[in-house]
């Protein structure tokens, strides 16, 4: 340096940067095994101590190197956006007009790579590191501006100077910044720049119609996390940002822990047992989204706007416990399916609605619907349709709901389903749900794809029963029984019902029976089947109800009912679904069939049994029916049962040849690359590698909610 060079003062009067020039500065942008060829062409910009930018673009390695910069620390930022075209996904987030996405060439990029490690913990070594002077592990979101749309940062031992990033700024080093963002780099030394890949992973669902055992077993863990909180905080009106730390709860799972690339297995605070969902790995922008927060970039999210005010947990969590229903849902997407849980019964307020058996026009379809079911469904139809009418795109509308959920998520698929010109495309899977509706109402929801499983010991499906059309005003007094799942709350009933007029209430769907078995070794499993009978879904509640008439025994109705942990999720159909799952794929591998020899004896016998009571009944109500003939109704329905009943056996005696394909257990995931890797990943945790023939449900802890009573075969008659 010259001498005329040293007496210029080193900070100028107007801005602290150091004027002078020389040397040089290097980077490289790589993934985690060290090659930059995924960044290759990236436009970068460098900006100096002086507030000049270089601009350029890395070479086919991902390398840059810029020599005579002025001397001081530099900042690295990539701001070009990606160019995709109105088709492309990308191009579909960065172009919708509710919440378009500021998409960065740099984010497309790291979404096309991949970790080495398949858990997605970060490597501490990596082949670039050799002969650098800095070596820096560092996300997406250090090197671009707009960050509430990308993943929490991961751990990491080797991130970037973030205080250098400060004491610039607080020097006041180059123009005003908005904000901290970038990375900054240092002179005469080249650095490394490991891009963490961004990757998320999402629960497989199949968009099928027909009945597959993984979705048996994924939906039912989503209409489990519905009981669950939205998890942000803060709760409501934000300020500059949000966090979902909770867990369990529907953000965290979302937002922090799949967006992170965590497999999540907790969906219920009391959950002790581990039941993992199948994951498929995805570009992050492909993951189900939760919509970002940021009142810089979406004037929606303005504090300013106090009660309309939009955030994370209104768009996704629909929850009108202070407008007097209490229903309870959540919405999300990803570019194939939209998925809504509804929760089922959890407070009083739930319980005075279950009760209201009262019948009332379905005003979006035929028929008519339970008026409490059809109250909540209401409430909660408008949320619903906005968020589908600001991000559906065609995709599959994935329904699922247990308990009084199950009702109110029927009574919104069929709405969905008759929007005039909207062609939603609805798919309805539904756990221990009462019946919602009456016969024209079923008929008239022909059409809609719902599959309805029962557990065998739970009586809430048998509910409301055929011959309830009152109002909460003709309870008797003392005469409630109380019972709920998962928390207690429940469904109320009233020994003094009457039939007051209006056509029965009728089931939807094609109800998938779980059928208690007991293994060789003495655990508990099910068989899971289509017995295509009320017969079997009724005999315990029927026993519990000792109908006389019209009119149920209440002792034995308390009893069953305070008895209802076969009703309940993580106890009883989430156990259930897992073993059906393993079953069905362990017979998939064997090409074995669906039962064996000595299963189908015992249901064999279980359903002649019950068919011969029938037969007995008939013979009695044929003898003491009166001269004039008015039996007759009874007496049909009798026959028209005991017919149902046959073909039930031959139905049980199907599945002895059945032999299950692909199909059957993955859906739409039969052919899909995916499948592969999402069952290593799966079949990693202990929990899942059952290796007797046929898999048993895992025993429940003490610490679970509701502990199940024993899966007992002979309750069936």
């Amino acid at each position: 340096m010259d001498f005329e060079a040293w007496k210029k003062p080193f900070f100028s009067e107007k801005m602290p940067v150091c004027p002078l020039r020389g040397g040089w500065l290097s980077f490289a942008l790589v993934d985690e095994t060290g090659d930059g060829k995924a960044y290759a062409g990236l436009a970068y910009s460098v900006l100096d101590s002086q507030g000049q930018q270089h601009v350029g673009h890395l070479d086919g390695d991902g390398y840059v190197k810029l020599d005579n910069p002025y001397r001081g620390p530099q900042v690295l930022t990539f701001a070009a956006l990606h160019e995709a075209s109105g088709s492309d996904y990308y191009g579909v987030l960065q172009a919708r007009s509710h919440y378009p996405l500021p998409i960065t060439e740099l984010q497309f990029r790291a979404e096309q790579t991949r970790f080495v490690r398949s858990d997605g913990q970060r490597v501490e070594t990596n082949p670039a590191q050799q002969q650098v002077n800095r070596f820096y592990q560092v996300e997406v979101r250090d090197l671009v501006r707009h960050v509430a749309h990308l993943p929490p940062p991961a751990p990491r031992s080797h991130g970037p100077q973030r205080h250098a990033l400060q004491m610039m700024a607080d020097l006041g080093f180059g123009p005003p910044q908005p904000g901290l963002w970038g990375v900054v780099l240092f002179p005469n030394q080249h650095t490394v720049l490991q891009v963490r890949p961004l990757r998320a992973l999402r629960p497989m669902l199949s968009t099928e119609d027909g009945f597959c055992a993984m979705n048996l077993y994924q939906l039912a863990l989503m209409a489990t996390l519905s009981y669950c909180r939205f998890g942000q905080e803060p709760a409501s009106h934000p300020q500059d940002e949000v966090h979902f730390p909770r867990e369990p709860s529907i953000g965290h799972l979302f937002a922090e822990k799949l967006s992170g690339y965590q497999q999540a297995w907790r969906v219920d605070a009391e959950q002790v047992q581990r039941f993992y969902p199948l994951y498929e790995e995805v570009p992050y922008s492909r993951r189900f989204e939760i919509l970002p927060f940021d009142p810089d970039v979406y004037p929606q999210n303005s504090p300013t706007l106090e009660a309309r005010q939009e955030y994370p947990a209104r768009l996704h969590f629909f929850d009108d416990e202070e407008q007097g229903t209490d229903t309870q849902a959540f919405i999300c997407h990803h570019d194939e399916v939209v998925l809504i849980a509804v929760r089922g019964t959890a407070s009083a307020a739930d319980g005075l609605r279950d009760a209201n058996a009262h019948q009332v026009p379905f005003a979006d379809g035929l028929g008519k619907a339970h008026e409490g079911f059809y109250q909540a469904y209401r409430a909660m139809r408008d949320f619903v349709l906005r968020y589908l009418d600001q991000f559906y795109i065609g995709q599959r509308i994935v329904i699922c709901g247990h308990s009084l959920g199950g009702a109110i998520a029927l009574l919104l698929a069929e709405g969905l389903r008759r929007v005039k010109d909207a062609n939603y495309n609805v798919l309805l899977y539904t756990y221990g749900a009462p019946r919602a509706a009456d016969a024209e109402f079923t008929g008239g929801a022909a059409a809609l794809v719902h599959h309805r499983i029962v557990n065998h010991n739970d009586p809430v499906p048998s509910v409301p029963t055929t011959w309830m059309n009152t109002t909460a005003k003709l309870w008797v007094p003392g005469a409630v029984a109380l019972f709920s799942a998962p928390t207690p709350g429940g469904l109320l009933f009233a020994a003094g019902l009457v039939r007051i007029g209006g056509q029965p209430y009728q089931h939807h769907g094609e109800q998938q029976h779980f059928m208690p078995i007991t293994l060789a070794d003495g655990t508990h499993s099910s068989v899971l089947w289509k017995p295509g009978c009320e017969s079997v879904q009724e005999a315990e509640c029927n026993r519990a109800l000792r109908l006389h008439g019209d009119m149920p025994e209440r002792d034995n109705l308390l009893k069953q009912l305070f008895q209802a942990s076969q009703h309940a999720m993580v106890v009883s159909y989430v156990p259930a679904a897992w073993a059906t799952l393993r079953r069905w794929q362990q017979t998939l591998d064997n090409r074995g069939s669906l039962v064996t020899a000595r299963e189908y004896a015992l249901i064999d016998r279980a359903l002649s049994t019950m068919r011969e009571q029938l037969q007995d009944k008939r013979l009695e109500l044929h003898r003491l029916s009166p001269a004039n003939g008015r039996g007759h109704e009874q007496h049909d329905a009798l026959s028209a049962e005991i017919d149902r009943l046959q073909t039930s056996r031959q139905r049980l005696e199907s599945l002895r040849w059945r032999r299950l394909e692909v199909r059957d257990v993955y859906g739409s995931y039969a052919s899909s690359a995916h499948l592969q890797p999402s069952l290593e990943r799966w079949f990693g945790h202990r929990e899942n590698r059952e290796l007797s023939q046929l898999a048993s449900i895992p025993p429940a802890f003490q610490a679970d909610r509701g502990r199940g009573k024993p899966l007992d075969l002979d309750s069936i008659v």
